[in-house]
């Protein structure tokens, strides 16, 4: 059953967010950078305040994400941490998969799959 489909475009990231019970998928889709870091953290950030989830961050059709986007996707796991549950990163490629190899942050993800 799905609880709640939310989809929002910011500059030149849109990303849907789906529901179903304790799991939350989130797709991206254009660049995670400086401009719509902020929007995807206030938007996201509330995730972690609801209680455990496990959230699932498709990166398939991410097309750039700089050190700002990065570091968004960093606080959302860490949020979701200290909640007890799990972030998980698909479709990683590209820029992301190559900024999260050189930085060493794949580790800090629960797990990182590749396109």
């Amino acid at each position: 059953m799905v609880a709640a489909v939310y989809v929002r475009v910011v500059t030149d990231l849109s990303f849907e967010v789906l529901r179903v019970e304790e799991t939350v998928t989130v797709r991206l889709d254009g660049e995670l950078d400086k401009v719509a870091a902020p929007a995807f953290k206030e938007r996201l950030g509330g995730l972690s305040a609801e209680g455990r989830l496990d959230v699932v961050i498709d990166a398939s059709r991410l097309t750039f994400c700089d050190s700002s986007g990065l570091w968004a996707l960093v606080e959302l796991q860490r949020g979701v941490a200290e909640r007890g549950g799990s972030l998980t990163l698909t479709g990683v490629h590209g820029v992301l998969r190559r900024v999260l190899d050189v930085t060493g942050l794949k580790a800090v993800f629960d797990e990182v799959l590749p396109a």
